[in-house]
C-alpha cells in the first residue's frame, strides 16, 4: 500500500479551486527572506502546446538556398502541402517573411512564417513579438561529439510526452511536484506579504505542475469563467423554486462550515479547506461582477477561450489584491505524426488570434506593457519527416509577446536543415538545443522581479550556463 501523506491528501483537493485555500490556512511556507521587487503589476502567460510543436514547420527558412535544403529533408511533408502549387501554404512566395532587426546574426539567411500565423507576424514586425530559437531541456551545454562519447549528461526520458511535458514544467520527469512557475510566485509571496497568494497562480485548463509551488497553489478558472461549486451557486442545476434556493443554502452553509469538531486532523483539515475554496470562489466571483465586458472579440477555441479568461481575470487584478499573476493556458493536437499539412494550420491559426485578442485586450485597459506571453511544448519535433507528418524531436522554437519584449529579433539559433551537422542528433535529425529552458525562464523572471539568487534558486541548473539573460526583454546578455 502506498504511503500516503497529509500533505498528499491535501495537494488533492485541487480541482475546483479547493488546493488554492491551503496555503492561507497554514502556517506553513519558506522560511528564506527574498527580495523579489514586486512593485507595480507584472503577469507571465504560459501556453502550452501539447504534443510537440514542430518548430521547422512554424519557423520556416526563406532565403531560397536554406529554403530548398529544408524542403528537400521534408521532400513528403512538402508534397503533402503541394508545395509548387501556387496556392499552397509552404510555397515560398506565399511565406511571410521576417524582417529582423538582428538579421546580421545570421550571416544573411532570412526566416519567414506561414499565413496561418499573419497575425503573430504582424505582432513579430511591429516590435511585440521575438522568436527564441531551438530551446529545450538541457542540464548543461550539450554537443553531439558529447552524447556520442556517452560523456554528456541529459535529461531523463528524452522524446517521450508526459515526461517532457514535466521536464518543460519542472525540470524533472513526470512525478515532480514543483513547477518553476509555482517557484517563482513562492518567491513573490515571499517577499510580498500583502500579496493575495490564493490568486496569484491562475490556471485556465489542467492541473499540470507548472504552478505547483510550496506555498503557492494554482487557482483554477475555466474558460467560461470561475470553476466554483456550482451546485449551490447555479439554480439550473437543483431547481428555480423558493425550496430549491433553501437547500442551496443549507449545502453553502455545509460546505462553509469551519467548526467540526471531529478530533481527526484529515478530517479537519479537509472542511476547512472545503470552507475557504468557498470563500475564495465567492470572492472571485465577486470581482468578476464589478467588471465591465471587453469591447475586444475573442475566438470560441478552446485556447482563445481560455486567452480571455486570462484577461478577464487581470482585469479584475485591483480587487484579488495582487502585484505579480502567473497563469497556465494549455492546449492539445500538437502530435502531428501524421496529417500534418491538414491539421497544423488549424492550430497555428487558432494560437495566433488568441494571442493577438489577447493584446488587444491588454492594451484596451492599459497594461500590455506589463503582461508576458510565452510558449512551452513537450519539445520540437524532427527535421525528417516520415512522409505526411514528423516524429519526436528536441529543440524547438517559441514566441514571446508583450509590450516590454524587444522584439523583431529571433533569439538563440534556427539551424540549417543540415541532418548531418553537429546540430542535430545521429539518427532522425533531432535538434540538440542550444538554449536551455531554464535561460528562457530565467530572462522572463528577471523581468517579472526576481534577483539572480531567487532565479538560481527556482532553476537549479542555471549555474551550468554561461548565458542567463537572453536579451529578449531588454535585459543583459551575459
Amino acid at each position: 500500500m502506498a504511503n500516503i501523506s497529509r500533505r498528499h491528501v491535501l495537494a488533492g483537493l485541487g480541482t475546483a479551486g479547493f488546493a488554492t485555500s491551503l496555503s492561507s490556512m497554514t502556517g506553513l511556507g519558506l522560511n528564506n527572506a527574498w527580495a523579489a521587487d514586486t512593485g507595480g503589476y507584472k503577469a507571465m502567460v504560459c501556453i502550452f502546446l501539447k504534443g510537440g510543436m514542430d518548430g521547422a514547420d512554424t519557423i520556416l527558412p526563406y532565403d531560397q538556398a536554406s529554403y530548398n535544403q529544408l524542403r528537400n529533408v521534408r521532400s513528403g511533408l512538402f508534397g503533402a502541402y503541394n508545395s509548387n502549387s501556387a496556392a499552397s501554404t509552404r510555397n515560398r512566395a506565399n511565406l511571410l517573411q521576417m524582417n529582423l532587426e538582428n538579421s546580421g546574426d545570421f550571416g544573411g539567411r532570412q526566416f519567414a512564417m506561414p499565413a496561418e500565423l499573419a497575425p503573430l507576424h504582424s505582432m513579430f514586425e511591429g516590435g511585440d513579438l521575438a522568436v527564441v530559437g531551438n530551446v529545450g531541456p538541457l542540464i548543461e551545454p550539450t554537443t553531439r561529439t558529447a552524447m556520442d562519447n556517452r560523456t554528456a549528461i541529459l535529461p531523463k526520458r528524452l522524446f517521450s510526452h508526459n515526461d517532457q511535458q514535466s521536464t518543460w514544467m519542472s525540470f524533472g520527469v513526470e512525478g515532480v511536484s514543483r513547477g518553476w512557475g509555482g517557484r517563482f510566485m513562492d518567491r513573490v509571496v515571499a517577499s510580498a506579504p500583502n500579496q493575495n497568494r490564493v490568486f496569484s497562480a491562475i490556471s485556465t485548463s489542467s492541473n499540470d505542475v507548472f504552478l505547483a509551488g510550496e506555498d503557492v497553489t494554482q487557482f483554477k478558472v475555466g474558460s467560461g469563467g470561475i470553476s466554483e461549486p456550482n451546485l449551490y451557486s447555479n439554480r439550473g442545476l437543483l431547481g428555480y423554486n423558493d425550496g430549491d434556493d433553501a437547500a442551496r443554502d443549507k449545502i453553502r452553509a455545509f460546505l462553509a462550515k469551519r467548526d467540526f469538531q471531529n478530533q481527526n486532523i484529515f478530517e479537519q483539515d479537509i472542511a476547512n479547506s472545503t470552507a475557504k475554496a468557498v470563500d475564495n470562489t465567492e470572492q472571485f466571483a465577486q470581482a468578476q461582477e464589478n467588471a465591465t465586458p471587453f469591447a475586444t472579440e475573442f475566438a470560441g477555441d478552446r485556447v482563445s477561450r481560455q486567452m480571455r479568461s486570462v484577461a478577464e481575470t487581470i482585469k479584475i487584478r485591483q480587487f484579488l489584491n495582487v502585484s505579480r499573476q502567473m497563469f497556465y493556458v494549455s492546449t492539445g493536437g500538437y502530435d502531428t505524426h501524421s496529417n500534418q499539412a491538414n491539421s497544423i494550420g488549424g492550430l497555428h491559426a487558432q494560437l495566433a488570434a488568441a494571442i493577438s485578442s489577447f493584446r488587444e485586450a491588454m492594451i484596451e485597459i492599459g497594461e500590455w506593457d506589463n503582461v508576458l506571453v510565452f510558449t512551452a511544448s513537450d519539445f520540437g519535433r524532427t527535421v525528417i519527416d516520415n512522409g505526411n507528418g514528423t516524429d519526436h524531436g528536441w529543440g524547438g522554437h517559441h514566441f514571446v509577446a508583450g509590450g516590454g519584449v524587444q522584439g523583431k529579433r529571433l533569439y538563440g539559433d534556427v539551424p540549417f536543415a543540415d541532418v548531418d551537422s553537429n546540430e542535430y542528433t545521429k539518427s532522425r535529425g533531432r535538434l540538440i538545443p542550444t538554449t536551455s529552458v531554464e535561460q528562457y525562464a530565467a530572462t522572463m523572471g528577471s523581468w517579472f522581479g526576481l534577483d539572480n539568487s531567487e532565479l538560481r534558486a527556482s532553476l537549479p541548473n542555471l549555474n551550468n550556463f554561461n548565458q542567463t539573460d537572453l536579451g529578449f526583454m531588454g535585459g543583459a546578455t551575459s
